[in-house]
C-alpha cells in the first residue's frame, strides 16, 4: 500500500485498492508434499500494479538457481517434480500465462481487476511474522483498513477442506475461488449463463438442470451441467477431471486434475435431490 493511503471496508465487492497499491502472489511448491516446511522451490510471482490508468499485470519467472526472477510477458513452460503425499514421484508440465492471458480471470466489466481481496476471504487468520492475527483485524491495526465492523458479524466463505463443514458451504466455496470469477455476470464468462459465484442463489444459473450454451466436445456428449444426484452425467464434474485443451475448465492455469477438488464436487452433486425434467435414465 502506498504510504498514508487505506481501503474503505466493503462487505460484499473486492476491496477498492487506492492507486499505487501492488497485489503480490508467489507461485512455489514443496519438494515433498508431506514435509511443507523442508526445501521448496518457487516458479514465478505475479504482480497486479495500480497504476493512474487501472490495473497492469506483470509477471516475473524465476531462474533454476532460486536467486532471481526477471519479467516476462510471453509466459513459459516448467517442467515440475515432486514427491507427492503418497510418496509418489509426480512430474507436470507448468504453464505459466503470457501477460495477455491474465485477462482470461482478471477480466471483470471491461477492465483487468483483482479477484481475491474480499472480505470473506481475508476472515480467517494468518501467521505473521509477529504472530498469528486475523486478516481483516491485522491490516485495520497496520491503518490500511477504515471501516471495519464488529469481525464477527463479517462475512466468511468455508474452508473446502474443513470436511466437518456443510458439505454445500464447502462446495459453493471451491467453485466461488476457482471459478466464480470468470462464471459471474460480468466475468469472462457471463456469456455462458452459467454463474458459479457465491452470491449467487440461483439453482439454474448455478447449472443444475442447465443446457450449456455452447455445444462441442466439452459437454461429453452430456445433457446438462449438473444433474442433480448424478455426477457422472454432469459437465461440470466430466470438465473438471479431464486435462484436454478443448475439454477442461478451468482453461487455464492446470495441467493436471485436482483431485481433491473433483472429489468434493462430485459428492456435492450426489447428495442433491432435485430431478431434472430432461434427465432420461
Amino acid at each position: 500500500m502506498p504510504d498514508g493511503k487505506t481501503v474503505d471496508y466493503r462487505e460484499d465487492k473486492v476491496l477498492q485498492l487506492p492507486v499505487g497499491a501492488c497485489l503480490i502472489k508467489n507461485f512455489y511448491y514443496p519438494d515433498d508434499f508431506s514435509k511443507p516446511e523442508g526445501s521448496r522451490r518457487i516458479i514465478e510471482t505475479r504482480l497486479l500494479v495500480h497504476r493512474n490508468e487501472g490495473w497492469d499485470a506483470e509477471e516475473y519467472i524465476w531462474n533454476d538457481e532460486q536467486t532471481d526472477a526477471h519479467l516476462e510477458v510471453a509466459g513459459d513452460l516448467k517442467k515440475v517434480s515432486w514427491i507427492h503425499y503418497d510418496g509418489s514421484r509426480k512430474d507436470i508440465d507448468y504453464v505459466i500465462p503470457n501477460k495477455n492471458q491474465c485477462k482470461g480471470c482478471h477480466w471483470i466489466n471491461g477492465a483487468i481487476t483483482p479477484i481475491g481481496p474480499k472480505v470473506k476471504n481475508m476472515n480467517k487468520d494468518y501467521a505473521y511474522a509477529d504472530g498469528k492475527e486475523n486478516q481483516l483485524k491485522k491490516l485495520a491495526q497496520v491503518g490500511f483498513l477504515k471501516g471495519l465492523p464488529d469481525i464477527n458479524t463479517c462475512p466468511r466463505i468455508a474452508n473446502y477442506m474443513d470436511t466437518t463443514a456443510d458439505l454445500n458451504d464447502r462446495a459453493r466455496a471451491y467453485l466461488d475461488i476457482n471459478c466464480g470469477h470468470c462464471h459471474n455476470p460480468g466475468g469472462p464468462a457471463y456469456t455462458s449463463g452459467l454463474y458459479l459465484n457465491y452470491e449467487n442463489k440461483e439453482k439454474e444459473h448455478l447449472g443444475f438442470c442447465k443446457t450449456p450454451i455452447a455445444a462441442g466436445r466439452g459437454t461429453g456428449n452430456l445433457l446438462v451441467d449438473i444433474m442433480p444426484g448424478n455426477p457422472a452425467k454432469s459437465i461440470m464434474v466430466f470438465r473438471m477431471a479431464s486435462t484436454d485443451a478443448g475439454i477442461k475448465m478451468p482453461e487455464l492455469g492446470r495441467t493436471t486434475v485436482h483431485q481433491e477438488g473433483v472429489d468434493l464436487i462430485t459428492k456435492w452433486i450426489a447428495s442433491q435431490t432435485d430431478a431434472c425434467k430432461t434427465q432420461n435414465d
